[in-house]
């Protein structure tokens, strides 16, 4: 099992910039990869980005394509959210995920990240 911690949201305004981490602990060596989710009340959790663990292939929804980064620091077992030009839309509670084969994906707490207009 990986335990996930997040942190770096906050409130920011329309076109502002704000980075989220997500630090793993435990079973890291078996992670395959991670990622960042989102979700509104009343809605779906949604994909946002995922990184791949070993190589750090990127793959980014359409709708944060060209705004947000995903990348990783392997040695810190940690995954960062670089989002910028931040939208409204963008207001909801990230989640941090871990992959690991063979077992059921490991979700962090979630951090609130909410954009003013």
């Amino acid at each position: 099992q990986v335990q996930l911690v997040e942190s770096g949201g906050g409130l920011v305004q329309a076109g502002g910039s704000l980075r989220l981490s997500c630090a793993a602990s435990g079973r890291t060596s078996s992670m395959s990869n991670m990622g960042w989710f989102r979700q509104v009340p009343g809605k779906e959790r949604e994909f946002v980005a995922t990184i791949s663990w070993n190589i750090g292939n990127t793959y980014y929804a359409e709708s944060v394509k060209g705004r947000f980064t995903i990348s990783r620091d392997k040695a810190k077992n940690t995954v960062y959210l670089q989002m910028n030009s931040l939208k409204p839309e963008d207001t909801a509670i990230y989640y941090c995920a871990a992959g690991v084969p063979g077992s059921t994906k490991n979700w962090g707490q979630g951090t609130q990240v909410t954009v003013s207009s």
